[in-house]
């Protein structure tokens, strides 16, 4: 043992347990399987003793063991496409499916997550060395309070208002309010969706947000997060039992319909208002640059 030996531990210690923190199962479902989680634990410790060894080896000189964090950069960038790869396998056998959009998210996450860790232990260690081990503990409950804040972001209810809104049937148009969802000839269909269905009007908050709730990408988070918490009235084959988001072209609101199998509008609204904004899908039109000098 010699003078490294207690910040090392230190600093693997925290950035380990901060992934573990950062590993949750949600509603999302993702990671549910036993090995996937081993997978992204053992990366987390790897990143955890990447952030934590490039410390002692400054203090030692030995600059070339910090080039390790730029492998393991590029490395990381993979875990970014295992898990891409991986989603996209998966989405094309939900019967709601979650989208390129919220899955480059979800991967972009996972990625992030892991130069948390480098960071974190990177911060533990050095506060370790250069200060004492009280300095340290503060420094690790700076960044997990850090990490959670990171973790929460924007949900639709800071950017939208959501309103239950009535099914209603003019001809074969499917409406909600007055949003146009669908054409649905058969009676025996409309009956379904009258009894089954349900429809939610979003009106956006700002001009801005219009084009950010446009975004098909989503459009389907929001469909997939409902379906998965309230599960969906439909099988494979049955094009008219297509939960649905159709945008009114004049004022920027959407139309939501949906087929939930559990029919509770209170939750229903709740889940819609929690769906998290994606950041691919964030637009700002309205923001100009300003023109310097």
């Amino acid at each position: 043992m010699n003078e490294y030996t207690y910040p090392i531990i230190a600093g693997i210690s925290v950035g380990t347990a901060l992934r573990i923190f950062m590993l949750r199962t949600d509603y999302r479902q993702y990671p549910t399987y036993l090995h996937g989680k081993i997978i992204h634990l053992s990366l987390g410790f790897i990143a955890a003793s990447l952030g934590t060894i490039a410390i002692p080896s400054i203090m030692e000189k030995e600059f070339t063991a910090v080039t390790f964090l730029t492998l393991a950069a590029s490395q990381f960038r993979e875990v970014r496409n295992m898990e891409r790869n991986t989603l996209t396998e998966m989405d094309s056998y939900e019967l709601v499916p979650r989208g390129n959009t919220y899955i480059e998210g979800i991967a972009v996450a996972f990625e992030s997550r892991n130069y948390l860790v480098i960071f974190t232990s990177f911060v533990v260690t050095l506060c370790y060395l250069a200060v004492n081990g009280w300095a340290a503990v503060g420094a690790a409950v700076l960044c997990f309070i850090i990490a959670s804040l990171l973790m929460s972001g924007s949900k639709l209810s800071d950017i939208v208002t959501v309103e239950l809104s009535e099914l209603s049937f003019k001809g074969a148009g499917l409406y909600v309010d007055n949003i146009y969802i669908m054409n649905i000839g058969l009676p025996e269909r409309q009956d379904e969706i009258l009894k089954y269905g349900m429809g939610f009007i979003l009106t956006p908050k700002s001009f801005s947000v219009r084009s950010t709730i446009a975004n098909l990408g989503q459009r389907q988070a929001i469909l997939h997060d409902v379906s998965v918490t309230l599960g969906v009235f439909r099988d494979s084959g049955t094009p008219a039992l297509v939960p649905l988001i159709k945008r009114d072209l004049n004022d920027g609101r959407i139309g939501v319909f949906i087929l939930p199998q559990e029919k509770d509008p209170v939750r229903a609204k709740e889940i819609i208002s929690s769906v998290p904004v994606l950041e691919n899908a964030i637009q700002m039109p309205s923001r100009k640059r300003k023109r310097e000098g």
